[in-house]
């Protein structure tokens, strides 16, 4: 796990730099595209970063089309933060050379054997959130 867990940083750091964003900045986005649509204080909460840092970020963000800024409907005084991931044609293209290597790669496997993946993985996912509030807790 811990090989795998180095070999994608790795790989989303490659990510981050061929779209010319720092690797923080296309974390965020992927935390904006997996969360929705969030407010700036929401988003400092996820990432870790403090309100100041987010809003730099957002700028940077906003500023290289990959988020923008709209009112929020329920509290005129925030702002939500809307994902514009996929609308980036640069972000497609780059994973989906990472798509069709896996699709080949899991084509290799039977129903049964990707329905077992498929559970490790979730329960994977689930280790690590319960594991990144511990550490958010302690620190």
């Amino acid at each position: 796990m811990r090989g795998m867990g180095t070999r994608t940083v790795l790989y989303q750091q490659r990510v981050a730099a061929a779209l010319g964003l720092y690797n923080n900045d296309f974390l965020s986005v992927d935390i904006l595209y997996e969360k929705g649509p969030v407010t700036a204080g929401e988003l400092s909460k996820l990432t870790g970063l403090t309100t100041g840092s987010v809003t730099a970020l957002i700028d940077r963000l906003e500023k290289s089309g990959f988020v923008r800024r709209q009112p929020d409907p329920n509290d005129r005084r925030k702002v939500i933060i809307v994902p514009l991931y996929e609308d980036q044609e640069a972000v497609r293209n780059i994973y989906l050379m990472l798509h069709e290597a896996m699709i080949k790669l899991a084509s290799s496997y039977s129903d049964e054997e990707l329905a077992l993946i498929t559970r490790f993985l979730r329960r994977a996912s689930t280790v690590l959130e319960e594991q990144i509030h511990i550490l958010n807790d302690k620190g």
